[in-house]
């Protein structure tokens, strides 16, 4: 458990480079401008002396230690670190054990709070409210999903941005005005600087980590950009499967998609691809487009949809994933329509407050000379003894009003299926007139 809080720069120069930098005051955070506007409530609460109970939520070195120590030292107030990966609920009262020996309220930051199940995630309830702990909690996964109500309602959450390219480029530059100091003879060219904040990805901690291993593979050099990029190959894509980039980039593939963008939606297909992602989950959720956003407009996409898994499956990667991208350029070129979708929605929620009515007699099946006697199938009118093949009978249950639940759009086979539905509609009338 951390009880200190460092100052800008400490005097161990073996202390980590992005320890030392760390800022001590809002002036000195790059980004996140929510918090860090001097006019915002945030800043306020700083230059008040306040601490507030809150989730930090955010990608990695964009900040949430820093933010959570400026709160404690500005509020003047004990900081206790912990991280839910290794913590349970013996070390949170340990921290509430010296909060009460020594009165005051600690500052409780709990870095990876989404790893507490809810067990532990009530354990923090109780201090909370008696104010025995203030609690400053950072996760990396969206809090709506890994937190629960009860510590959410007692928390504000505070969405932190990635850095951008400049910030990072700024905060390297910092940093190498401290390893200067060490070695004057050590240098990096600005072309390089920006290469690292670049591939940083809006991660500080990174962009000074890496910053840092090149002084230590040779304090005295003068590096340029072509040996930078040698020392430090680029950061594999910062991805997880089963957290928040996962649903976000299957997002944003979805929406590309259904916005015709064939382009970007090739891009974020790749992203995923190069990420690790499972081939033939990204094949699953390109057939439900398919159905979803394309319906009948052209009936041909879940054919192609279907018949990219299924060359998936055949060649494995990476030869399958061509087929991937090819339905990909398909959907996102073909006529779109929702009207497959939206007809399912409302009969189901149609059937759900209608699921008491009967079938119609006329509609019964009568394989039984009883279920004839009693009606089954008497009156049922049968289309193919009809030269348009157009019957008058009502379909839905006798107490139902007939409903329209699929309304074809104007793009596609649906337009062709639209006249169709209007040339029925037509017809009936005509034939119940006569």
């Amino acid at each position: 458990m951390n009880m200190a809080l460092p100052g800008l720069l400490l005097s161990d120069v073996q202390t980590p480079l992005a320890h030392r930098l760390r800022p001590t005051t809002l002036a000195e955070v790059q980004g996140q401008l929510e918090c860090t506007e001097p006019s915002g409530w945030f800043a306020h609460s700083i230059q008040e002396g306040r601490a507030i109970s809150c989730i930090f939520w955010g990608p990695p070195g964009v900040g949430k230690t820093t933010l959570a120590r400026i709160m404690a030292e500005h509020a003047e107030m004990p900081f206790a670190q912990l991280s839910a990966v290794s913590a349970g609920k013996k070390e949170v009262q340990d921290v509430v054990a010296q909060a009460k020996q020594t009165g005051r309220t600690y500052l409780l930051f709990l870095d990876e709070i989404h790893r507490f199940n809810k067990a532990q995630q009530d354990v923090l309830l109780p201090y909370l409210e008696d104010g025995t702990l203030i609690l400053v909690g950072a996760t990396t996964e969206n809090p709506s999903f890994t937190l629960n109500n009860a510590l959410l309602s007692r928390c504000r959450v505070i969405v932190l941005q990635a850095l951008s390219a400049n910030a990072i480029e700024h905060i390297l530059k910092r940093g190498l005005g401290v390893l200067q100091k060490q070695s004057p003879s050590f240098a990096v060219v600005d072309k390089a600087i920006a290469w690292l904040a670049l591939v940083a990805d809006g991660d500080a901690r990174y962009a000074l980590n890496a910053l840092e291993s090149l002084f230590d593979a040779d304090a005295d050099k003068l590096w340029s950009d072509e040996d930078v990029e040698q020392q430090w190959q680029r950061r594999q894509a910062r991805y997880d499967r089963d957290g928040d980039a996962h649903y976000d980039f299957i997002s944003a593939l979805h929406k590309s998609i259904r916005s015709s963008d064939a382009d970007a939606a090739c891009y974020w297909l790749a992203r995923m691809l190069e990420a690790g992602e499972e081939p033939l989950y990204l094949a699953r959720r390109l057939i439900r487009m398919a159905t979803e956003d394309i319906g009948l407009a052209d009936p041909k996409a879940l054919t192609l949809a279907l018949d990219a898994q299924k060359m998936f499956e055949i060649l494995g990667s990476p030869e399958g994933e061509q087929g991937l991208f090819e339905v990909t350029i398909y959907l996102a070129l073909a006529p779109k329509s929702n009207a497959v979708y939206q007809a399912e929605k409302a009969a189901r929620h149609l059937a759900r407050q209608t699921q008491h009515h009967d079938v119609p007699k006329h509609l019964k099946n009568a394989p039984t000379t009883l279920m004839k006697n009693i009606g089954h199938g008497q009156g049922y009118q049968y289309a193919h003894n009809e030269s348009d093949a157009v019957v008058t009978q009502k379909h839905f249950p006798e107490a139902m009003d007939e409903v329209s639940l699929f309304e074809p759009v104007e793009r596609g086979f649906e337009k062709t299926l639209a006249e169709r539905k209007r040339w029925l509609e037509a017809r009936r009338s005509e034939k119940r007139k006569t």
